[in-house]
């Protein structure tokens, strides 16, 4: 993209080169487009996976990271929905402790109430190793 004019690079990596046979470019690392492209947004999916990995793999009751389920703040019983907001990561200690309850009733407290994560959050949490030189831009 950066050869046919479409993007132009931000930052290059000195140490690294990407090289034909006639020619060699720097290696970007941070890349801009010349011209913007409106890419419909993802919403993140909704899942058992999702949720563990939103609350770290720790029970939001104990802190524990063995045993883990899923668990529903407001119960499926009660009119509880599956959605990010009513949907958190609990071991199987504190999930049959709480019951059919609301965390309320039961007189458990949540470290972190469950609410939608964002891109931002996964990117960090899953990308590995973030340069430096990203953080700009990723509002970091």
């Amino acid at each position: 993209m950066i050869y046919l004019g479409k993007a132009e690079a931000i930052y290059c990596l000195a140490e690294k080169k990407i090289c034909s046979v006639h020619r060699s470019f720097d290696y970007p690392s941070i890349v801009r487009l010349v011209f913007f492209v409106r890419v419909p947004f993802k919403k993140i999916i909704l899942s058992r996976k999702n949720i563990l990995r939103r609350d770290e793999h720790r029970c939001q009751y104990c802190g524990t990271t063995s045993n883990l389920t899923v668990d529903h703040v407001m119960p499926k019983s009660r009119g509880g929905e599956d959605s990010w907001e009513n949907l958190t990561t609990a071991c199987i200690k504190c999930n049959n402790k709480k019951g059919n309850r609301t965390p309320e009733e039961s007189k458990m407290k949540i470290m972190n109430p469950p609410k939608r994560p964002s891109h931002i959050t996964f990117i960090k949490n899953f990308a590995g190793r973030i340069d430096e030189e990203w953080k700009p831009y990723l509002y970091m």
